[in-house]
């Protein structure tokens, strides 16, 4: 075996994990559902466990949120900047020790943009997604992902993932299986 190939093999890998939109609003909130309640536990278990980097991401609307187009489709106030709802979920919160990543829309061109600039600097060895709304949001950031790093192994983990509805949480996953989304549910 050769020096470069050895040091290749003993480099520590270097793994992220993406907790998506694990809000108030999303989970107990005026969009929360029971699927949402029962996985925060999941996903704090995953958080603690995780040796890697962590991202977070905020869904973050602005007052006028009702006269944008997403809030003409979906005229249901939630994760307005800076209010009870916008915050992670308490269990979340406790364990988040960077800035999260706000983003305006369901799929974050800055989440993008943070993930090729790391793994510029060093190669990304696989990145995991967790959190809400498998069948909105993650699924949007997963195929975002997928597009600026296809050479990255794309992670879900299901069991800590709710939908809108556990139907379209099933139908996200297989969306993402099918575009070469690993899908695990530990």
């Amino acid at each position: 075996m050769n020096a470069q190939k050895c040091s290749a093999e003993m480099r520590k890998k270097m793994n992220c994990l993406i907790v998506v939109d694990m809000q108030n609003d999303f989970v107990d909130g005026s969009l929360g559902t029971k699927e949402a309640v029962s996985i925060v536990p999941k996903v704090a278990q995953k958080i603690k466990n995780f040796s890697g980097n962590i991202i977070y991401t905020k869904d973050t609307h602005e007052e006028n949120y009702l006269d944008t187009q997403e809030g003409r489709n979906l005229p249901v106030p939630h994760c307005i900047k800076n209010t009870k709802g916008w915050m992670l979920c308490p269990q979340i919160e406790a364990l988040c020790t960077e800035e999260p990543v706000n983003k305006p829309t369901f799929g974050s061109a800055k989440l993008g943009q943070v993930l090729k600039e790391m793994n510029e600097k060093e190669k990304i060895d696989s990145i995991t997604l967790i959190g809400l709304c498998t069948d909105i949001c993650v699924i949007s950031n997963a195929f975002l992902i997928k597009a600026v790093l296809p050479e990255v192994p794309i992670i879900v983990d299901a069991a800590c993932c709710a939908g809108v509805t556990p139907k379209s949480h099933a139908r996200a996953l297989e969306s993402m299986k099918t575009c070469q989304i690993q899908i695990e549910n530990e």
